[in-house]
């Protein structure tokens, strides 16, 4: 049942001297990106030794001094990768790696075995301290809390030393700050600091997790503040702050709380991490970027911090992704393009010192990317307009994969033409490629019987019937076309979504195929799944079939 009486405020500090609201950011935080840990726990699949590394590739090329590369102690993938990127001489002189543990005696031990020969490192250890932990999940109290985080900083500290020649920097963060009492939250990082002793010129960190984002980004803020004024030995220390964004507020709750006092920032490329994500770096970056602060990080080629964002976590970045995404720099009304060309030429004809154009925050030329009015199809269109032509006029909506192959007919076409393409046009080309089902390909019957968890399959095709066997549907008609016609087939790319709902409802698949080294693509819809599947398999093959690329054998 969904009833707000079933929740309460959350509690928040009193600061009513606070005075972080008359501050402002000047200067970049210290960045941490935590994408190979933090970042890589919430794949749904983590990211293998390759992606690690060209992950870690690119937050080096983007100027991140400091990295967590992983948990070496509770995953030997992460072991492994701490030990490839020391044994290889993978990290840069200016750059220390960090890496986490739970403030365990036997997980620390491991994790400085991973570091063994690293020129300096941060060792990260945590323990939570919220009341809901304390009480719901440990069962403990205050005084064997603060206990474990004691026990583990004197852990840090022994191991430490056994490996000298390493630069050893220790960090400690009261897991789920937020949800932790202010005033015992500080008696639990004095005690540890008291440990680590940062008068003798040990480095320290103490990092403040927003594990769940609890509150409004001005609540964080008071928090920040808090800590930073109670902290007994808050000038030999660093304050970092690791944001979530169960709120939508990680980026908000960050900057606040940089204003409030914190020297470091924690965070990912595109927000990834559990839940709803991690506060994301490139959001903040660009946001002091905006305002003519240096992020002291390089965003230049946004395109290529994507493609790997995407690559290495096998998650899309949204089309409306602050700074990043597709659209962002793309104007649908034609009022704002109308002031957008306005104001670009005022710029242009005023030699304008500052950039300030209506619509668009930042240039989009200085990140790689450019302006786009996708309202009006031609030549120079992109792939993601062409799509949302189809999208917003026809309620059309295709797979990624497929807006490159449309658009190319659609640009073929335009250049054939030499002037715009309308939305009428760009529809009958659609259907006359990917959708047209020629007589002899028309998908009229079909019969599947499993047995043994394969698939026997008959298929009546226009005037001729196919016999195949397959682990499933798709699998059993590709084995009777490549029988039927002696060549070899492969899937590629398969969507499938419904349409509709209710007695109206309609599946419609999306296929794309290569036959003997040839591709093409289908799109079909029907009343059931196996249907639209299959039909949309056949419209491919009979593309190529059309180009004399297989024969009947």
């Amino acid at each position: 049942m969904f009833d707000h009486r079933k929740y309460r405020r959350f509690e928040t500090v009193r600061l009513a001297d606070r005075t972080w609201p008359d501050q402002e950011i000047n200067k970049a935080p210290d960045w941490c990106s935590v994408d190979l840990r933090d970042g890589n726990q919430a794949l749904i699949n983590p990211m293998n030794v390759e992606q690690k590394t060209r992950m870690f590739t690119l937050l080096v090329k983007m100027g991140f001094k400091e990295i967590e590369v992983g948990f070496p102690s509770a995953s030997q993938p992460d072991f492994d990768f701490v030990r490839k990127l020391i044994e290889e001489n993978r990290i840069p002189e200016d750059v220390t790696i960090q890496v986490l543990t739970q403030a365990r005696e036997g997980l620390i031990e491991r994790t400085f075995e991973s570091l063994e020969g690293v020129r300096r490192a941060n060792v990260h250890v945590y323990n939570s301290t919220s009341v809901v932990q304390r009480q719901q999940v440990f069962n403990m109290s205050k005084d064997e809390i603060k206990g474990i985080a004691v026990q583990g900083a004197k852990w840090v500290r022994d191991y430490a030393a056994k490996y000298p020649a390493t630069e050893w920097e220790f960090q400690y963060s009261p897991e789920s700050f937020t949800g932790t009492e202010m005033d015992y939250a500080v008696e639990v990082c004095d005690a540890v600091i008291a440990e680590w002793k940062p008068e003798t010129g040990q480095a320290i960190v103490i990092n403040l997790p927003a594990t769940v984002e609890m509150s409004t980004p001005n609540v964080f803020a008071d928090q920040v503040e808090y800590f930073c004024r109670h902290l007994k030995q808050r000038d030999q220390v660093r304050i970092s702050l690791h944001t979530h964004n169960d709120r939508g507020c990680g980026v908000a709750a960050a900057e606040l709380g940089v204003m409030a006092g914190a020297d470091r920032v924690e965070g990912t490329l595109m927000g990834n991490g559990e839940r709803t994500g991690n506060m994301d770096i490139i959001t903040m970056g660009m946001n002091l970027y905006s305002q003519g602060v240096d992020p002291e990080l390089d965003f230049s080629d946004i395109k290529e911090i994507i493609e790997v964002v995407e690559y290495c976590n096998e998650l899309p970045v949204a089309a409306r992704h602050p700074w990043a995404g597709e659209l962002v720099y793309t104007a649908f009304s034609g009022s704002h393009q109308d002031a957008i060309r306005k104001s670009v030429n005022y710029h242009q004809e005023h030699n304008q010192l500052h950039w300030d154009v209506a619509y668009l925050p930042i240039d989009p030329r200085d990140i790689n990317r450019e302006y786009e009015a996708v309202v009006r199809i031609n030549s120079q269109s992109g792939k993601g307009g062409v799509a949302l032509v189809l999208e917003r006029d026809y309620g059309i909506q295709l797979p990624k994969w497929m807006h490159i192959p449309l658009s190319k007919v659609v640009q073929s076409a335009a250049e054939q033409k030499g002037i715009e393409i309308s939305p009428e046009v760009i529809h009958q080309l659609y259907q006359q490629h990917f959708v047209a089902v020629p007589e002899q390909w028309q998908l009229d019957r079909y019969d599947l019987h499993t047995d043994n968890q394969q698939v026997e399959a008959k298929f009546s095709v226009g005037n001729t019937v196919f016999n195949g066997q397959g682990t499933g549907a798709l699998e059993a008609l590709s084995d009777a076309l490549e029988k039927q016609y002696g060549c070899s087939i492969e899937i590629t790319q398969f969507d499938e979504h419904a349409i509709a709902t209710g007695t109206a409802a309609q599946a419609q698949a999306a296929i794309a195929m290569t036959v003997n080294g040839v591709s093409a693509q289908g799109v079909a819809t029907k009343e059931d799944t196996s249907a639209a599947a299959l039909q949309a398999a056949l419209i491919a093959f009979s593309r190529i079939a059309d180009q004399n690329a297989v024969s009947a054998a």
